[in-house]
């Protein structure tokens, strides 16, 4: 069964850091291209930050200087760390693995994990 499971949110005050993990189950990341993306309520959903298989990486310039994302194939886990949190980085922050050989696409995407910012 093919999973991607989020964890490491929850409520951190303004400026606060948390890391998020997404564990990969039933395939391998190894030659996916993994993404964050984030929800608020309201509004449609943002990405945030890639990184390739070969581990080239980009955020959102919303997010530049704060956010990084890494993976760690031996572990079949992808991060977010995010640091200086802002109260607009509230949302819900969700898992992408993505790989598309010549004929086929795979997309999966995890349930989602909450981030609140708050004092």
């Amino acid at each position: 069964q093919v999973q991607l499971v989020e964890s490491g949110g929850g409520l951190v005050q303004p400026g606060g850091s948390l890391r998020l993990s997404c564990v990969a189950s039933g395939f391998v990341i190894v030659d996916y291209r993994m993404r964050w993306y984030r929800q608020a309520p309201g509004k449609e959903r943002e990405l945030v930050a890639t990184i390739s298989s070969g581990g080239n990486s980009d955020v959102a310039d919303s997010v530049k200087g704060r956010f990084r994302i890494s993976r760690d194939n031996t572990q079949n886990t992808v991060y977010l760390q995010m640091n200086s949190l802002k109260p607009e980085d509230t949302a819900v922050y969700y898992c992408n693995a993505w790989w598309r050989p010549s004929w086929k696409e795979y997309d999966y995407w995890g349930q989602g994990i909450q981030v609140t910012v708050s004092s």
